[in-house]
């Protein structure tokens, strides 16, 4: 950390440094402003352009390139600056471009950054002609001083056109950079505020992320194309201005005695000490949570043992330069590993036309207003299940209805089983099932189940894992509306409803593993609901929150069944349809059954499917 005179991101209205990812770029109307300075006795005139015609009160050169036979000629000699009527030398120096509007260039350096780097190669003066508020100070003069820096510039035109020198106002779009704290325009600033030398914390995250330290500790970002986005934002990175001129904050640990300054994490011995006023950058402060939480400096705490380094970091793109990047490289530096082993970067909330949300716009969507309309469980999973990695969602309410659709229609199938679940323990479940899987008990339709079950949980986790949460939820929601709600428990009603009470356990266990494991699935994403219904399973026992997560049961898989089952389903489907088609209500009975009895011996339990599916095309003859 260093204290030092630079050009700075000044924010007017907050009255504070910013640094430059701080900074948002907006491309706005503005104009180039052409003007002639003139030498004394007018034998040189030059034309200057300048999109910040209020900051001429601090040029103190102008600005030719040596290789410029237009102007060569005149660098040594002297331009009076107009108004204030200030001598100002003509400078050669390769910044002013031949190619680039009049080839001439006014140079202010404590209001522009290359201007900056000119004054410094010419050991030019540097006058700062604006207050902290952005209004123009007494170097401008009493006609200008007080005036707010958009004023000055329309009285300053005005008074260049007033003087015959206004050579024209050429009309553009440029970028102009805007304060992400306020939205006020940025002011390049000479100031002196406290910085971060970045070049050796810069290159020892790059070669750690690179494992060219001989480390294996390299963040991986998912999606991966983030982490290519974090190595550039490094090997371009300037020195941090970590100074804010805020009321709260980390005070700096600095500390100033006349012209003494001390750097420490304690304070001085001795009187007279005073503590630097500014406080750190917030994010300065962010970065060091992953370690700072833990217990440390004390490398033996035992959290710090325990946590550090964390597993995985969820956050949004647009913080990988304000937040990620910042908590690696400290990370590095004062640990010696990275903070955490992965990076999950998500995208942007924005409304449903696809505009971020702002209060400007109107359109920003609370999310307590949400929660309090349809849950947290709903909302979080139309975020979950309505995104990729990296990619923003639009928020709408018909995916909210959606969600709570979906909660309901869980909701209900749980009521369902619950009700029928009868005195089902946890060893009476698993015998049953453990007969299903010998096939010594239960039907086609419960090995199916089992089966879909099994292949669920696997692909639901391979997604988990590689944080695809919408892929994992589609594949959930199509499970259990589908084949679970839709199916199974359509077929399962002829037992349950049926006589055999032995029968009705088999199925039973069925349902209530199936729901088990269901809920534990969607726990991660919906923990408020799960839990609810979890615990009122007869089965189960504590807390889903540590409950232990679904794994696949090879016994259960059964391809026949599964393929059968498929068939039965693409059948009644195909009957549904042709009843759609022809018009032919459910309610009106066709003495004729489509399956014969050699189809039907296909399935085990041959009667309960057979009546179920004759029952759903109304016919009198099964």
């Amino acid at each position: 950390m260093y204290q030092g005179e630079k050009i700075i991101n000044w924010d007017p209205k907050a009255q504070t440094a910013l640094s430059d990812i701080e900074v948002i770029h907006k491309d706005v109307e503005g104009a180039f402003y052409h003007v002639n300075y003139a030498s004394a006795d007018g034998s040189i005139v030059l034309e200057v352009a300048t999109t910040r015609p209020e900051t001429f009160f601090g040029d103190t050169a102008v600005a030719v390139n040596p290789a410029d036979e237009r102007y060569n000629k005149y660098i040594g000699k002297t331009v009076i600056l107009p108004i204030i009527n200030k001598e100002i030398p003509i400078i050669g120096d390769e910044h002013a471009d031949m190619e680039k509007g009049t080839g001439v260039v006014k140079i202010t350096p404590a209001h522009d950054p290359n201007d900056f780097l000119v004054g410094q190669r010419h050991d030019l003066p540097m006058p700062n002609v604006m207050n902290a508020d952005g209004t123009m100070n007494e170097l401008c003069g009493v006609e200008f001083a007080g005036l707010d820096r958009f004023e000055a510039r329309k009285k300053v035109v005005a008074e260049f056109e007033k003087m015959g020198i206004l050579v024209k106002v050429e009309p553009i779009h440029h970028e102009v950079g805007h304060s992400e704290r306020t939205g006020v325009i940025v002011e390049p600033r000479l100031s002196k505020q406290w910085f971060v030398k970045m070049s050796g914390l810069a290159k020892n995250a790059i070669a750690h992320q690179r494992k060219e330290d001989g480390t294996d500790d390299a963040v991986t970002f998912y999606p991966p194309r983030f982490g290519d986005a974090y190595l550039q934002w490094m090997e371009n990175v300037h020195d941090w201005v970590i100074s804010r001129q805020l009321w709260w904050g980390h005070q700096i640990p600095a500390w100033y005695r006349g012209t003494e300054v001390y750097v420490g994490e304690e304070a001085p011995e001795g009187e007279g000490w005073k503590q630097e006023e500014d406080v750190l950058d917030t994010w300065f402060s962010s970065a060091l949570w992953p370690f700072s939480t833990m217990g440390w400096p004390d490398e033996n705490a035992e959290d710090f043992k325990r946590y550090y380094p964390t597993s995985t970091l969820v956050t949004g793109y647009d913080i990988i330069p304000f937040w990620v990047a910042r908590m690696i490289f400290q990370g590095i530096e004062f640990t010696g590993e990275s903070p955490f082993k992965r990076a999950l970067i998500h995208g942007l909330i924005r409304d449903e036309q696809g505009r971020k949300m702002s209060k400007s716009l109107g359109n920003g969507i609370d999310p307590m207003d949400v929660v309090e309309k349809y849950g947290a469980d709903a909302l979080r999973w139309f975020l979950s299940n309505g995104s990729a990695p990296g990619q923003d969602v639009r928020f709408s309410y018909d995916k909210m209805d959606a969600a709570w659709n979906f909660i309901n229609k869980i909701w209900n199938v749980s009521r369902y089983i619950l009700m029928n679940a009868g005195e089902m323990s946890a060893e009476k479940v698993s015998s049953a099932l453990k007969r299903v899987a010998d096939k010594t008990a239960g039907n086609v339709t419960d090995r199916w189940i089992l089966t879909r079950l099994n292949d669920t949980i696997e692909r639901v986790t391979e997604q988990m894992d590689k944080f695809e949460f919408g892929v994992a939820g589609h594949i959930l929601y199509n499970f259990i509306w589908n084949e679970f709600a839709n199916w199974y428990l359509e077929l399962t009603k002829e037992v349950m409803f049926g006589e055999d009470e032995a029968e009705k356990d088999v199925t039973r266990a069925v349902l209530l593993h199936v729901l088990d494991n269901v809920l534990r699935l969607l726990h991660p994403i919906m923990p408020f609901f799960t839990e609810e219904i979890f615990e009122k399973m007869p089965n189960t026992t504590g807390s889903i929150v540590v409950a232990e997560y679904p794994f696949v049961h090879p016994e259960f898989d059964d391809v026949k069944a599964t393929d059968g089952v498929a068939l039965l389903i693409e059948l009644i489907t195909a009957v549904r349809n042709i009843r759609a088609e022809v018009n032919t209500p459910l309610s009106k009975k066709k003495c004729q059954c489509l399956l014969n009895q050699n189809t039907l011996i296909f399935f085990r339990g041959g009667c309960t499917v057979h009546h179920t599916f004759c029952q759903s095309i109304r016919t009198d003859n099964c």
